[in-house]
């Protein structure tokens, strides 16, 4: 059974930010896969890690260009949310850096913070995106 099935609820309809939040639930699949192993391998763990911080910082900076380019009124509050998560999973990355275990936890809150983030605070945006032309 996947950790994080994508399904049509996940989907916001902005073809380019779909794609972007599809790759995002992929990769933490892949990385509770790994965790779930009798005998995870530390450096593919710390590689999936590493591209799901990366790829997660670009998205961010995506959606955010694309509000100050647009004007969203939600620009500093979404902003705030985006840092949120960033200090998050950089505390993940240098937990393991530092010999922990990733584990359950870690999993659920990334999970858990990816789908309230798609399904409440960038749902609330598609409104004013596709208002201006983002499709």
């Amino acid at each position: 059974m996947t950790f994080m099935p994508w399904s049509q609820a996940l989907q916001l309809g902005i073809e380019s930010i779909d794609n972007q939040h599809k790759w995002l639930v992929d990769a933490t699949n892949r990385l509770h896969d790994e965790i779930s192993q009798p005998a995870p391998n530390r450096a593919v763990i710390a590689e999936i890690l590493e591209g799901l911080v990366d790829y997660t910082m670009n998205h961010f900076l995506m959606e955010e260009d694309l509000f100050l380019r647009l004007g969203y009124p939600e620009t500093a509050a979404h902003k705030a949310e985006h840092n949120g998560f960033t200090a998050k999973a950089m505390d993940l990355l240098l937990q393991l850096e530092d010999g922990a275990d990733l584990g359950a936890e870690a999993m659920d809150l990334l999970k858990n913070w990816l789908q309230h983030h798609i399904l409440q605070v960038d749902r609330a945006y598609v409104p004013f995106l596709k208002a201006n032309g983002v499709v």
